[in-house]
């Protein structure tokens, strides 16, 4: 099959056109008249994962390898030494982000990870209603999420209200309205405009938010009538307990 066909799929499920302006979503490497043998999915590209795969392969992954322009292809630096390996062995790349959060990844992580019934949709933003305390709602995603630990800014004692992002959306922060806000790669800056707005926040991990990617995509695609597999990158992350 050729990538053309593999591409119209992808976005005829998850449509391109929807991905932020600073997103760098769809063909990164190859072309689209290339014949593949087989489709792995990831959540990322990494040295690893590449060594693993046979030659020929189409590698649709959550985030773009390239996300603005290159200015040097330098083979001993990230990511040209990526990339580099993956022309070496003619592996292709598509990436689905922005689009795939959108349409697909936060839904799936609201309801079919978390266990909760979104009550409003607003482009990257799930809400539900909950009433918890905090501390056991926190323990619950955590648990939910096979997170090692919880990170988050307790500013009321009971949540209501709650809010959805994967990956990293601290930048949406003064634009939710809930009194809790799910989400990855909290910063310190970001823990202290909360306790302003009066704000609790929960880190649900970038890694761990979205590494469901590749399990979402393969159900769409198993009926194509390629090998599809699922070969996604290592959390680069280590959590000493």
């Amino acid at each position: 099959m050729k990538i053309s066909e593999i591409y119209t799929f992808l976005d005829e499920l998850s449509p391109f056109d929807l991905q932020e302006k600073w997103d760098n979503s769809g063909l990164i490497v190859g072309k689209k008249s290339q014949e593949i043998s087989q489709i792995a999915l990831s959540i990322d590209v990494d040295e690893k994962l590449i060594d693993t795969l046979e030659e020929n392969t189409l590698l649709i992954t959550h985030h773009p390898l390239i996300f603005s322009g290159l200015k040097q292809l330098a083979f001993d630096k990230y990511p040209v030494n990526l990339l580099q390996k993956m022309i070496q062995k003619n592996i292709s790349n598509i990436a689905m982000h922005t689009n795939f959060d959108q349409t697909h990844l936060n839904d799936y992580v609201a309801t079919e990870v978390l266990g909760l019934e979104i009550i409003k949709k607003e482009g990257f933003v799930a809400y539900f209603d909950v009433d918890e305390e905090y501390e056991a709602f926190a323990k619950r995603i955590a648990t939910s999420l096979n997170l090692s630990c919880v990170k988050g800014v307790k500013t009321q004692e009971r949540v209501k209200k709650v809010a959805l992002t994967t990956g990293s959306g601290c930048s949406l922060m003064r634009s939710i309205e809930a009194d809790c806000f799910l989400t990855g790669d909290i910063k310190y800056h970001d823990a202290m405009e909360a306790k302003s707005i009066k704000m609790s926040l929960i880190d649900i991990g970038h890694f761990e938010s979205e590494h469901y990617f590749a399990q979402i995509l393969e159900k769409h695609l198993k009926n194509l009538g390629l090998k599809v597999i699922i070969a996604s990158s290592e959390n680069p992350f280590t959590y000493i307990k």
